[in-house]
């Protein structure tokens, strides 16, 4: 596992965890903005719940899988995004209109795209999970 991108790890593992059925997952290294990303899918019921567990290493994390999860992933390169963009982007990486979220890293914090598109706000995009 490549180490150089900690978001791309936890969604991707979180993924392939969902993929096989798993109830739970454990993810190492964790970052400010990995839980950021957890906490906007458990808001969005994504995922049930995470634990964050302290080490000499960083830390990891449990995440307590739902079953929501269809696909997950990074955008790269994390493209910028004004607030007129949203629509155009979230025609690439979502399937359908108001179905998903796109994750963007914005100057007020990071949100979902539509808080974005709310806020009159753009930034730069992080993520999309379906």
């Amino acid at each position: 596992m490549s180490l150089n991108d900690p978001l791309a790890n936890v969604l991707s593992h979180i993924y392939n965890c969902e993929k096989i059925g798993k109830k739970e997952c454990v993810v190492t290294p964790i970052s400010k903005i990995v839980k950021s990303v957890l906490n906007i899918l458990k808001d969005n019921n994504y995922i049930k719940n995470f634990i964050l567990e302290e080490n000499k290493k960083g830390g990891f994390v449990k995440i307590e899988l739902s079953g929501n999860i269809n696909k997950c992933g990074v955008i790269k390169p994390r493209f910028s995004v004004t607030k007129i963009e949203y629509d155009k982007f979230g025609k690439r990486y979502l399937p359908a209109k108001d179905f998903g979220i796109i994750i963007v890293s914005t100057s007020k914090g990071i949100m979902v795209h539509k808080d974005a598109i709310s806020k009159g706000i753009g930034g730069k995009l992080l993520a999309y999970c379906y």
